[in-house]
């Protein structure tokens, strides 16, 4: 393949999917809210815990909010507005209504410790936070050292109704323990603040080039930097999405099952954002990992017609027998990102619903979404797809930074397009560091495929180097994922005197006999020698980020018993 030009992935396109996209069919994500919401008004929006709401009333829920920041608290635009929630009706309500009044919109994990919050709170200057209720102690804490100009509190069921919202919250509170003491008078409170009528929300003039979100991500160097995301970067990434996924779904009829969290940048635009626009029902699982919920829910809407989700989470609910146990006769659409799907969980998948799970490949810095598998693709090929539109990408020799545009020869993956962010906030340094003559670099090595597909081998700093040889780490978990007695893997590098670094395996088992022996003995039908694990340690679980990816960093700090 020759440099004839950087667009050649278009021939793999399906006939209905444009080139390029009009990422500003509105202009900011208020008008896309408004325009939604009014579309679609008695449409069910969000379903939490079994109580729903129409968009209709969402709307009138966040015009409330919008309104007593606005006049009560006297809040500014370019003020920033932290939100600290798992999933719940709040999160989109609190996120449309920051938006309005031109906030800058502060996504955080509600699993931090006070440490984690209060580092991202002090780095992005934020004035205003909303948490639930559980995070009152570290948030009393955290207030002392900083100069917030309000936190507002709110409770899992605090817009679950007058019967099931009281129930929850005193099972939270008094059964389950989960709400701390705490003095109430210190604290604004969702709940009555969502009663507010003594002002009306009043217009604030919102542009593309506002920045909407502040997310932050670790990076290379561990410290969270906040990605500075713009209306016109998640609306253009909303157009993309649609573009490669559209001829597939229909706006108004959806129902799209959200177990990814929305303080991560997967879930926040896909599920939050995406999922809105399509005017979708979103059904919220609070905890992904507590999969008796995820299965009540879906017993309970088998309806659900999009799923979107981590490796992990498919793995897991394959595991769990879920598509087994019930029938989503509607399904027709499983995205895939956050980290490589493996081919032993995508095969098991395809077999019990008939469907592949499209995979896509995106960071933070990118809203996320850059490439992804389009609709037209009905088995696992182990690719991230192609560029979505107005996406331009490339492959850069990681020494002599020449472009690389024939087959089967990988360096580092960068991109170009609408979707891309401004830079991190207050952080020139790093903003240089990740740009490469306004290249965006990925920190993944990729190689590209017949038609323009991309596959990634894996990142760059999780390559092995074994005497000479570059492993990646997702090879190997590929191979041992189709091992059917094996639940889950993960492969890094350790030191070796003898060959500079040596592979080390970490197996959770899904059969108890399973031996270390049988899996090496696997491992060589598929690996070459240099490939083989030289270490193997079974352990009850892998250490993951709250939204299921393998955190490989910690898992290198182990100990290394010989085999």
């Amino acid at each position: 393949m020759q440099n004839s030009g950087r667009e050649f992935w278009y021939e793999s396109y399906p006939v209905d999917v444009p080139h390029e996209i009009d990422g500003c069919r509105y202009d900011s994500i208020c008008e896309m809210f408004d325009s939604v919401t009014k579309a679609f008004a008695s449409h069910t929006a969000y379903i939490s815990l079994g109580s729903a709401i129409t968009y209709k009333d969402l709307a009138v829920y966040t015009r409330r909010l919008a309104a007593f920041l606005q006049h009560e608290l006297h809040v500014k635009k370019g003020e920033h507005f932290a939100i600290i929630l798992p999933n719940t009706i709040q999160y989109p309500l609190a996120v449309f209504a920051a938006l309005k009044l031109g906030l800058k919109v502060v996504n955080i994990n509600p699993l931090y410790t006070e440490r984690e919050i209060d580092g991202i709170l002090r780095d992005s200057r934020t004035e205003y936070v909303l948490s639930l209720d559980t995070n009152a102690e570290p948030l009393m804490k955290v207030m002392e050292n900083l100069d917030l100009k309000a936190v507002i509190l709110t409770s899992i069921g605090d817009l679950l109704g007058p019967i099931k919202g009281p129930l929850v919250n005193f099972v939270a509170k008094h059964v389950k323990h989960m709400v701390p003491p705490y003095p109430y008078k210190k604290f604004l409170h969702l709940k009555k603040i969502l009663s507010y009528t003594k002002e009306s929300f009043k217009q604030v003039p919102v542009s593309l080039d506002d920045i909407a979100f502040l997310q932050y991500t670790g990076g290379t160097t561990g410290k969270p930097k906040g990605a500075m995301l713009t209306h016109k970067n998640i609306l253009s990434n909303v157009a993309q999405t649609y573009a490669m996924y559209g001829p597939a779904i229909n706006r108004g009829e959806e129902t799209l099952l959200t177990a990814l969290p929305f303080y991560h940048v997967f879930a926040m635009t896909i599920n939050m954002m995406f999922g809105f626009f399509l005017g979708a029902t979103s059904i919220l699982i609070l905890d992904a990992r507590d999969f008796k919920s995820t299965l009540n829910a879906l017993k309970h809407h088998p309806e659900v017609s999009i799923i979107t989700g981590v490796n992990t989470l498919y793995n897991a609910m394959l595991n769990h027998g879920i598509f087994e146990k019930i029938h989503l006769k509607k399904l027709r659409l499983a995205v895939g990102g956050g980290a490589a799907i493996q081919k032993g969980v995508a095969d098991r998948f395809l077999q019990a619903t008939g469907l592949a799970i499209l995979e896509g490949y995106g960071l933070t810095e990118c809203s996320p979404l850059c490439c992804v598998n389009p609709y037209t693709v009905h088995e696992y090929n182990g690719m991230i797809g192609l560029p979505v539109p107005s996406t331009l990408a490339r492959i850069v020799d990681v020494n002599t930074h020449e472009e690389i545009w024939d087959l089967n020869r990988s360096g580092e993956l960068q991109f170009k397009g609408p979707q891309v962010m401004l830079g991190y906030y207050n952080n020139p340094e790093e903003t240089e560091n990740v740009f490469d003559d306004g290249w965006l670099r990925t920190g993944d090595i990729a190689k590209w495929e017949s038609g323009g597909y991309i596959r990634i081998i894996d990142r760059l700093k999780d390559m092995i180097l074994v005497s000479g040889f570059n492993v990646f780490p997702s090879e190997i978990e590929d191979v041992i994922s189709l091992n059917p007695r094996v639940l889950e893997c993960a492969v890094v590098g350790v030191p070796s005197k003898s060959s500079g670094e040596a592979i080390k395996l970490f197996v959770v088992k899904k059969d108890p006999q399973l031996t270390i022996h049988e899996l090496l003995a696997f491992c060589k039908q598929y690996l070459t020698g240099y490939k083989m694990p030289k270490y193997v340690e079974f352990v009850n679980e892998l250490p993951k980020s709250a939204v299921g990816k393998v955190m490989r960093r910690y898992l290198r700090d182990n100990k290394t018993p010989h085999i």
